[in-house]
């Protein structure tokens, strides 16, 4: 049970990472629905940054820059092109699956066993990892995963307790009324997807470098889409991500221990496989509210 809920801890780092950076771009009206592509692109970024140079400190950096660039398509196309957002999306999922298989194949070939990199190693903090139950789960972490610690409350705050979260939520309700008190509006979208660009590109890369070592084309398996569905159950607010993102964490490593204990054999695995996403699906059809920003997914423009 213990192993079970730390690795939970674990695979609920790069969902917290992509659901708080879409928290964020959300509260400004941007829906980034080529989250899914930036996760690709970060893993893929840490992958060969990694492999090619040996370290893991090069192969995040790249990965930051791979999902930086591919919120910048999606930002310049959305919030000054004015394009449909969930369109745009869907296309540059779709370009970053095409852009990675072909690199990868660029860069590699077709190697005959999988090519493999060092991962995260788990920083145990002293003392507090010794306690019982509690300091195997949560003091026994890589550095990535203390990181999104520390993310948490600075998010609920700065989201709620600062002008700067005022402005931002206030530019995905009435954006008029930010454009009069003289803030750009459409810059304050565009900076807020580069934002989330880059917390995606770093769980895009967790995978990688901070779980398996190894990339493939199937690597993110809709778990983009997962921190994008956190975003709405969690009702844009960072605490409620916290709790969707560790029950769809749970979930996860349940799928990973009765893969691995052979329960295969009694279930089938693509119906453990689908486990998280099933629990997606139930979660959806249950919340009976929501409190979505009057503005998500509506272009702004001042000739509105």
């Amino acid at each position: 049970m213990l192993n079970i809920l730390s690795r939970a801890i674990m695979m609920s780092t790069p969902l917290m990472l992509g659901a708080l950076g879409e928290v964020y771009a959300e509260r400004t009206g941007m829906m980034v629905t080529a989250i899914e592509g930036i996760f690709l692109m970060g893993a893929w970024g840490g992958f060969v940054g990694t492999y090619m140079t040996g370290s893991i400190a090069v192969g995040i950096l790249l990965a930051i820059f791979c999902g930086l660039v591919t919120a910048a398509l999606y930002g310049v196309v959305t919030v000054y092109m004015r394009q449909q957002q969930i369109v745009t999306g869907t296309a540059i999922n779709i370009l970053a699956a095409g852009f990675c298989a072909y690199f990868q194949r660029v860069l590699f070939g077709i190697p005959t066993t999988p090519l493999k990199i060092g991962i995260l190693p788990k920083l145990p903090i002293p003392l507090l990892s010794k306690i019982p139950v509690i300091g195997e789960m949560l003091f026994d972490q890589n550095i990535v995963t203390y990181l999104v610690y520390i993310l948490i409350p600075i998010s609920y705050f700065v989201l709620f307790k600062t002008s700067l979260g005022l402005t931002l939520r206030s530019t995905g309700e009435n954006p008029e009324a930010v454009d009069v008190a003289g803030i750009n509006v459409n810059r304050v979208r565009f900076l807020t997807v580069l934002a989330a660009g880059v917390v995606g590109g770093l769980a895009g890369s967790f995978y990688t470098v901070g779980y398996l070592g190894m990339f493939t084309s199937g690597i993110i398996g809709g778990r983009g889409w997962i921190a994008f569905a956190i975003c709405f159950l969690g009702n844009w607010n960072p605490k409620g991500a916290v709790i969707g993102t560790l029950v769809f964490g749970l979930a996860d490593a349940i799928a990973v221990y009765i893969q691995s204990v052979g329960g295969g054999t009694v279930f089938p695995n693509e119906l453990i496989i689908a486990l998280p996403y099933i629990l997606t699906i139930v979660l959806t059809i249950s919340r009976k509210s929501f409190n979505v920003p009057a503005k998500l997914g509506v272009a702004y423009s001042k000739e509105d």
